[in-house]
């Protein structure tokens, strides 16, 4: 078997075993989905750092990838505890994640919440009131400088400290508070997966590093998971 191999199935064996997963996304999940990422080889900071023209991301018409599927599998087969993403393009939802096992630290395009009393529904074109207060509502997505979503990030502090396989899918975790995840799963004694074409500070600290495409990774996990499962 190729390194690659060894790992992958090292990956699935460590799922089967696994009594809580909890899986955290970054950009890097959906750039096959045609959405740029922010800090890969052709990444949009990566760009602006460059001197570079920043293209405008296109959100119409995406679709959940391979990747996003095989976190959706995982779902299905009761594997998954919790996900948690720093991404807006709403694909996990749009795959069929649970909406109760998903925490969207940056929040959501498709997204609006209430400023006044926080209740959090669709984007209705031309709807600018709260159907619960009167309120305004504004996107959920979080700009810099403001405060991330309260519940999602306590769910994610509190699924974290609880997991026991922590994976890492398309993220640099350079972004806080979000990249303290990793740190809080390590400190409760979770083994660290690192799926990512890029080094991350984390990397010393995994116990499995990819430095593939997420693509080759987490389907074929996935799927020798499968026939790992049929042999217990």
């Amino acid at each position: 078997m190729t390194d690659l191999n060894q790992r992958i199935t090292g990956l699935a064996q460590w799922i089967l075993a696994s009594k809580y997963l909890v899986v955290f996304t970054g950009a890097g999940i959906s750039t096959e989905s045609g959405l740029r990422d922010f800090r890969g080889p052709d990444g949009l900071w990566t760009r602006r750092d460059k001197g570079l023209a920043t293209p405008e991301q296109n959100w119409n018409n995406v679709e959940p990838n391979s990747g996003h599927v095989a976190i959706l599998e995982l779902q299905k087969l009761g594997k998954l505890a919790f996900l948690i993403s720093q991404n807006v393009d709403n694909l996990h939802l749009k795959s069929g994640i649970r909406p109760e096992l998903l925490a969207e630290l940056h929040g959501n395009l498709t997204k609006v919440r209430c400023v006044q009393c926080d209740f959090k529904m669709d984007r209705v074109e031309g709807e600018r009131k709260c159907p619960l207060c009167g309120g305004k509502l504004k996107s959920t997505v979080v700009d810099f400088g403001d405060s991330l979503p309260a519940k999602d990030l306590t769910e994610s502090y509190e699924h974290s400290e609880k997991c026991d396989l922590f994976i890492v899918a398309g993220s640099s975790l350079v972004v806080y508070p979000a990249a303290e995840m990793p740190r809080v799963a390590l400190n409760a004694g979770a083994k660290l997966v690192i799926i990512n074409q890029g080094e991350t500070p984390y990397d010393t600290n995994a116990h499995m590093l990819f430095p593939e495409g997420i693509s080759e990774v987490l389907p074929a996990a996935v799927a020798r998971l499968k026939s790992l499962k049929k042999t217990y």
